[in-house]
């Protein structure tokens, strides 16, 4: 028999989207034969402390929400073992479901809930940049610079804008921009680069932003962070030809795009900012960056998306973990 479930809700996400469709996602997870205990979220926190507590007591946890509640949840699960968490597209960018080929409507998302193939997933944490910092775990994409502005606007935007609120919020932020200097350490103690740049990411997986493919090669099992940094043009050339192919992820192929992989990075800069990572902030510059290999389990369709997330077919929980793609470092 499957495990029972608690539906995770955050009434709020996506402009109170999710707490619209809770009452019939819980109906078509009750007709696919599942056993259900609804709760939604106070904050994040909350989200967090329900998370555990049902995962301790053998219910798969699954969320009706956006990204930013799902890091909290993927990053609270990664302690208690044997915990699954299952993804319910309930926000405005709704990012992993998408990369994970997760039905966008989350009734038809119901499936994956009750016929998912539970898979181990890395996560990406950040920490300050000293020794033993906790930090706090993401599902996406971590990034910092200009990205830092246009999270902030799009997280103050009308809920109307839906989808539209993170171009709206990248358009806004480039009005004010200005170049900062970055300092990229790879695998520390590793190779060093300087940057003047709009961004600096570092992307557990392929996109963030409600559908903006930043980082298109990355994996969601290898166990590397795909560090995309997008350099210093001016805001005509980047309006007009790096912004714009974000969304296929052909920006990377510009000469003004770099991109590396690593375990981990060390990240500062001259002039403070916040990283953001699944549309919420998670620490203040500098920082450290570090994959973290199968860190949570999480149920996928049965049957991969077109242009999958994995380095490996879709193993059952007795197959080994694939083999780890190599740095550019060699470590």
């Amino acid at each position: 028999m499957p495990a029972p479930v608690c539906l995770i809700v955050n009434p709020a996400a996506g402009g109170g989207k999710a707490g619209r469709l809770a009452p019939s996602v819980e109906q078509e997870l009750r007709a696919q034969g599942l056993t259900v205990r609804r709760c939604d979220t106070r904050d994040l926190e909350h989200a967090r402390e329900l998370a555990r507590e049902a995962a301790n007591a053998g219910e798969t946890v699954v969320a009706l929400s956006g990204d930013g509640m799902l890091g909290a949840l993927a990053d609270a699960l990664r302690e208690v073992p044997g915990a699954v968490l299952g993804v319910l597209p309930g926000g405005r960018g709704n990012d992993l479901a998408r990369v994970l080929g997760i039905p966008e409507d989350a009734l038809a998302a119901c499936a994956t809930i009750a016929h998912g193939i539970p898979r181990p997933i890395d996560l990406g944490l950040v920490s300050a940049a000293l020794p033993d910092s906790p930090g706090r775990a993401f599902v996406g994409i971590a990034s910092v610079g200009f990205d830092s502005d246009a999270n902030r606007i799009a997280n103050e935007a009308p809920a109307w804008l839906g989808g539209l609120v993170y171009a709206y919020g990248a358009l806004r932020a480039l009005l004010s921009w200005s170049p900062a200097r970055f300092e990229l350490e790879l695998d520390p103690p590793g190779e060093r680069h300087g940057f003047t740049a709009y961004s600096v990411g570092a992307a557990n997986s392929k996109a963030y932003g409600g559908g903006m493919r930043a980082a298109p090669d990355a994996m969601l099992d290898d166990g590397l962070l795909e560090v995309v940094i997008v350099e210093s043009v001016g805001k005509l050339r980047f309006l007009t030809r790096i912004f714009p192919k974000v969304f296929s992820g052909t920006h990377v192929h510009e000469p003004c795009v770099s991109v590396f992989r690593a375990r981990e990075i060390s990240l500062s800069a001259d002039r403070p900012f916040t990283m953001y990572a699944d549309g919420d902030p998670i620490g203040e510059l500098p920082v450290c960056v570090r994959a973290l290999r199968g860190a949570v389990t999480m149920l996928t369709p049965a049957t991969p998306a077109a242009d999958s997330p994995f380095s490996g077919p879709s193993p059952n929980a007795a197959d080994p973990a694939p083999p780890a793609r190599e740095s550019p470092t060699g470590a």
